[in-house]
């Protein structure tokens, strides 16, 4: 059995980014699945923030950042070098296209996605505000397979989730794109047994519930 728990909810982006790393550093941890507008005190009383991915640690440490998270179980298990062999530009250019995901790009998918709350401006223009981001990343599919090298680095991992829910907010608009190297990227990362294995139906999380290890065995 697992001590240590992690805070989680299925679809969102920052969860799933921390998800992929514990699977892919073959951690196993007792999943805790929150409904965002039930939030159990638990979560409440550990976090001021109370917004997940929240982990705790077998040795009582609190991390609730998704990065934090990320790096946490890479730098106990990196079997797929996705972080341990990153030279220091490599390391550099990650953080930077981290950053700009989870910026200026992430305010706009908001507001693309749930345009009718944002009524300033319209959907298209939200939608063409975050298209410059994938103007960038579409240039670095242009160089090298993913988004930093010819494999799957931490960084392609991180952004990942945000680009699926940017392309399913108008699946129809993305496919027709002019993206193509990006389309075929998430669209690797969605058939991949990796997504499989972080996406499976979580029940919430209740505390007299048993207890949800994952990844799930097989």
């Amino acid at each position: 059995m697992s001590n240590t728990i992690l805070y989680s909810f299925r679809r969102c982006p920052y969860a799933m980014r921390a998800r992929l790393a514990i699977a892919n550093s073959q951690i196993t941890v007792e999943l805790r699945e929150v409904v965002l507008r039930d939030k159990p005190q638990q979560l409440l009383d550990i976090s001021a923030k109370a917004t997940v991915p929240v982990l705790i640690s077998n040795d009582n440490t609190l991390i609730d950042e998704s990065l934090d998270i990320m790096l946490w179980a890479l730098n106990q298990n990196d079997p797929e070098n996705w972080y341990q062999s990153l030279t220091q530009s490599q390391l550099q250019l990650s953080q930077q296209l981290i950053a700009d995901n989870d910026g200026e790009f992430k305010y706009y998918l908001d507001r693309y996605k749930y345009a009718d709350r944002y009524p300033e401006h319209s959907q298209d223009y939200y939608r063409q505000q975050a298209e410059q981001q994938l103007q960038i990343l579409e240039q670095h599919l242009q160089q090298h397979r993913y988004l930093i090298t010819d494999r799957v680095t931490y960084a392609d991992m991180a952004i990942l989730p945000f680009i699926r829910q940017f392309a399913f907010a108008d699946k129809h608009w993305f496919d027709q794109s002019p993206y193509p190297l990006l389309q075929t990227w998430l669209n690797e990362f969605i058939e991949s047994e990796l997504f499989t294995t972080i996406m499976p139906k979580f029940k919430q999380w209740q505390s007299d519930a048993d207890i949800t290890l994952f990844p799930s065995a097989h």
